[in-house]
């Protein structure tokens, strides 16, 4: 009995310590550098479209249920990148979208940083070696918590007011690449050299547009979004929708339980994915 009780106690002193270790390694940083910068989290999963869209590629009655989920609202958007997806390939994505009943363009300057084996002090201390640290109100950072990676995402939203109010158009390819240079952020513009990204984002052209659906509802006391993307398929001949549901919190432990307990509701009734999906990939790949 004694024996039991010491090696329990030692597990739960090892798993606290543990915790202790990867919550305290968010906030590390190399000497004369400022603090990391603090993140919040997302944890997004994919939904299998053939048992969670009903013919007309419209939610289910029974997810409509389970999530408590909403009428849907529509958004208008479209990525800028070259031929060559240069920004793409240095970790950035530029995305431009028009919302439902909003009266203006919403326009996001995005880093992203691999986090490996869970590590996400270390990607956070990368990102701070390149410029994004605590004293950078502008920018906002997240991990995005999927179904086996994680990935931080240092982001900028900008907007630009609009005479369309409720409608969904966007201006032409070289009206909206005029609107991202003029809000382009200081630190994509001379990303590793000067006018690095001032000089690829002139040479863009858009991907995309993709008419996406969002209905928002609630689960185990957190709110959550499904989104419908009806993204072009491989072949280029049809649709492929893709649908992902997802949480947002600012807390490790909140995010990490709910997410445990999320797969395993999804899975139970046959709606999971067990895989990883990124919108903004799919999109440049097929337009």
């Amino acid at each position: 009995m004694k024996h039991w009780l010491a090696k329990a106690s030692a597990m739960f002193l090892s798993a606290t310590l543990l915790v202790s270790v990867l919550q305290a390694s968010e906030t590390v940083q190399a000497k004369g550098q400022e603090a990391n910068m603090v993140p919040s989290y997302e944890v997004k999963l994919l939904l299998d479209s053939t048992q969670v869209l009903d013919g007309s590629h419209l939610l289910t009655p029974a997810i409509l249920s389970e999530f408590n989920l909403s009428s849907p609202k529509q958004a208008n958007v479209e990525y800028f990148d070259t031929n060559n997806l240069n920004l793409d390939g240095s970790g950035w994505n530029v995305r431009f979208r028009k919302k439902e009943s909003k009266d203006n363009y919403e326009l996001n300057y995005k880093k992203r940083y691999a986090i490996q084996n869970g590590d996400i002090g270390a990607a956070l201390t990368l990102a701070n070696s390149e410029g994004f640290d605590i004293t950078d109100d502008n920018y906002e950072a997240e991990v995005d918590w999927g179904y086996g990676k994680q990935t931080l995402s240092i982001s900028l939203d900008k907007k630009v007011s609009t005479s369309l109010n409720g409608a969904l158009g966007l201006p032409s390819e070289a009206v909206t690449r005029g609107l991202l240079l003029d809000k382009l952020p200081g630190k994509l513009k001379d990303w590793g050299a000067s006018n690095w990204g001032k000089t690829q984002l002139q040479n863009t052209r858009a991907y995309g547009p993709v008419l996406t659906s969002k209905y928002e509802g609630s689960w185990n006391g957190l709110e959550v979004d499904v989104e419908i993307w009806p993204i072009r398929d491989a072949a280029g001949t049809g649709i492929e929708p893709l649908v992902e549901i997802s949480f947002k919190t600012a807390d490790y432990n909140t995010a990490s339980i709910n997410r445990t307990a999320l797969i395993n509701s999804l899975n139970d009734k046959g709606w999971l994915i067990p895989a990883d999906g990124l919108k903004t990939q799919l999109m440049l790949n097929r337009y």
